[in-house]
């Protein structure tokens, strides 16, 4: 069957119903949180809107009390999972596109989601509707699992799991084609504590964890005038923009950043870790000098905690939210590290790299590493799904720092929807996951869910696929 020829009777369809999931804003929010609505009314909504076409269409489908949602095709003691998301990060600024609105300009569609993960949980649902039209019998029961709190903890997921039925293998369509076999463990640093004699009046800055701090304003006390100059030097060296006022010893300095995933720092600019650093430096501000010494480097040098694995590369490190008032400070690290490093040595060089500093550690293990063997048949199959649509036999398979909810189950890696050496068009700016312009290739989009289609025929076909 070829499913990318099958797909072209259903492309207009598709982008209605992605168009109609990208109008809802599910950022979470825990204001409007209820009962059935845990992160909010957006989340509940998206949810909402999925078992709405899972009824016109005829699928099967339960709510797990706004946590998570389940759509199903099929019928089987065991089981091929889907795991998608349908919660998003926040906006943010920079959009020249309606971050709402599915707006397509030379084959890209535009909106948050469109990449991560809305549109990948569209193509999955797609692939079960063509699956379920042309009447493909199949021996295990395939499940479309949609949580609601990927983003921000993935706290859908850990409910599922205690009331929900688990899958016995899948993948989660999160990330890059071809199989992502290996994901990084994440390790959370709140660093916590009151500073003394800092220059510091308060600055609250980061939208997630997840993402690089793309903008920061910072109050100080003790301003002089001759410090105009100095920010104004210190913002050219650096190539950045940003602007001072100030009135008498009281001064906000803003900087504009660069946001990015938190999976690759070095791929954004820190706008709260150039703040420290021209504070630390220019008004010999203690606390601010020794924050950007510590933090700066994003494979955690001066933390102690520089690794380079074997399979997964290097550790990274974010700075992804501060916020200091009235002399209290609570700083927020994300941290991903590979699976050859030790969450309890680790621990140990962030605390004592940390002595004599003003703020004490706090480290939480939020996930460990994900690692499926690369020869496995789940592996395999998938991957000669991959190169049979996409005929790219060159692409190796890897390991990624992001985390996805693989994590969450045994016997599952991450599956696209992106695929490699993407080409776009000259003048058009589209940004990736958790970046202003979010927007995706609609003929990427496309081949993604015919290799989807066949990937779930393939892995819910038979007994052969029983030990992959």
């Amino acid at each position: 069957m070829d499913w990318k020829k099958c797909f072209t009777s259903y492309q207009d369809a598709f982008i209605n119903d992605l168009r109609g999931l990208l109008a809802i804003d599910s950022t979470r929010d825990d204001s409007s949180a209820t009962i059935n609505a845990p992160f909010g009314k957006g989340c509940r909504q998206a949810l909402d809107y999925m078992f709405a076409l899972a009824k016109r269409d005829g699928f099967m489908y339960q709510d797990y009390d706004g946590y998570a949602g389940v759509i199903c095709y099929g019928d089987g003691e065991e089981s091929v999972g889907v795991l998608a998301h349908l919660d998003i990060v926040p906006i943010g600024e920079g959009w020249s596109k309606d971050p709402f609105g599915g707006e397509i300009v030379d084959d890209y569609l535009f909106g948050r989601g469109s990449e991560d993960d809305k549109g990948p949980a569209m193509a999955a649902y797609y692939a079960m509707k063509m699956l379920k039209d042309q009447g493909i019998q199949l021996q295990r029961k395939v499940m479309l699992i949609l949580g609601c709190d990927e983003e921000s903890g993935m706290q859908c997921m850990e409910h599922y799991k205690k009331h929900g039925e688990i899958p016995t293998l899948g993948f989660t369509p999160d990330a890059d084609f071809p199989v992502i076999y290996g994901e990084k463990g994440g390790l959370h640093v709140d660093l916590l504590g009151e500073i003394d004699n800092s220059v510091i009046e308060e600055i609250h800055a980061g939208e997630a964890l997840n993402i690089v701090i793309g903008k920061a304003d910072m109050q100080v006390h003790n301003w002089k005038e001759e410090y105009a100059a100095l920010f104004d030097f210190y913002l050219q060296c650096y190539d950045l923009k940003g602007e001072v006022t100030y009135e008498n010893s009281h001064a906000t300095l803003h900087i504009e950043g660069k946001a990015a995933h938190a999976m690759e720092p070095y791929m954004g600019v820190n706008a709260a870790l150039h703040l420290f650093n021209f504070v630390g430096t220019a008004m010999e501000d203690t606390f601010a000098k020794q924050t950007y010494q510590l933090l700066a480097n994003w494979q955690g040098k001066e933390l102690g905690i520089l690794i380079d694995g074997a399979d997964m590369g290097f550790l990274t490190m974010n700075l992804g939210k501060v916020d200091i008032e009235n002399g209290k400070a609570k700083l927020q690290l994300d941290i991903r590290y590979p699976n050859d490093a030790d969450v309890h040595t680790m621990r140990k060089a962030i605390e004592e790299a940390c002595q004599g500093y003003e703020l004490t550690p706090h480290v939480y293990n939020k996930a460990n590493p994900l690692f499926v063997d690369p020869n496995s048949e789940l592996v395999q199959t998938l991957t000669s799904v991959y190169q049979a649509y996409s005929n790219d036999y060159e692409t190796k398979n890897m390991t990624i720092g992001g985390g996805t909810y693989a994590k969450k189950f045994e016997h599952f890696v991450a599956y696209g929807p992106l695929f490699p050496k993407q080409d776009k068009p000259k003048g058009l700016v589209v940004g990736g996951c958790h970046q202003a312009d979010e927007g995706i290739a609609l003929s990427d989009l496309f081949t993604a869910t015919a290799i989807y289609t066949e990937a779930i025929a393939r892995l819910a076909g038979g007994n052969q696929y029983e030990n992959a």
